[in-house]
């Protein structure tokens, strides 16, 4: 219990550390939750739309479950070598597999009878990817893009051995730090994870609505209902 009344006596202490650190944590989880949803997400969608790679998307999927984070790091050094970049490719590797599996699912897992009924009225194979599948997968997008966030943010803390910076450096500095600073770091790593969960769950709630009140997302019922 002295170790968590230490710990936020730290925090009141050092605020302005633990600020600095955590926008340096943000900076690297934020690099590479964009570079992966650049490179994840439109192939994942197109993938599925046109129902192929299964075994890629699969494949990616056990692979980003395998490799240990700290040996990414590791091999990172001997191309990029120590810092921002070095972490920064290394996080993306384990932020792809979610984004890219999740994204194929939701396109390919849309039911076949809505897709087929938007190819009899007349759309295109991009109209009935993008005004078909993707709304109707969304929470499945958003889902992908939820744990990767998550995972990023909480594996950037190991990203201080290669000099990635963020809070992982007082984490892994007991000996400057104290185990109190340990665990307020420890402690903002955690928040700043719920706080990316909360976010795109909030995200998701928000376009839900949207596509609910602007009757983006395409079914044969709306059909019905416009004429």
């Amino acid at each position: 219990m002295n170790t968590f009344v230490d710990a936020f006596r730290f925090m009141a202490n050092h605020d302005g550390l633990l600020l600095s650190k955590a926008g340096q944590h943000l900076e690297l989880s934020a690099a590479a939750l964009g570079l992966a949803l650049v490179l994840a997400l439109p192939l994942g969608l197109l993938l599925g739309h046109l129902h192929r790679g299964l075994f890629l998307a699969a494949g990616v999927s056990t692979l980003g479950r395998a490799l240990p984070s700290l040996a990414l790091i590791a091999l990172g050094l001997t191309v990029f070598g120590f810092g921002f970049w070095n972490n920064t490719a290394a996080l993306v590797v384990l932020a792809v597999p979610p984004i890219l599996t999740n994204a194929y699912l939701a396109t390919s897992g849309t039911d076949r009878d809505v897709v087929e009924a938007a190819r009899g009225m007349g759309m295109t194979e991009r109209q009935v990817l993008f005004h078909v599948e993707l709304p109707l997968g969304l929470p499945l997008v958003l889902a992908g893009i939820r744990i990767a966030a998550v995972f990023v943010i909480a594996t950037a803390t190991i990203a201080a051995v290669a000099g990635g910076g963020g809070l992982g450096e007082i984490i892994v500095n007991q000996a400057s730090y104290g185990l109190a600073g340990v665990v307020a770091a420890s402690i903002w790593v955690s928040a700043l994870a719920l706080l990316a969960a909360m976010g795109v769950a909030a995200l998701r709630q928000l376009l839900t609505r949207g596509l609910r009140a602007g009757n983006l997302a395409w079914t044969p019922s709306t059909e019905r209902t416009v004429s």
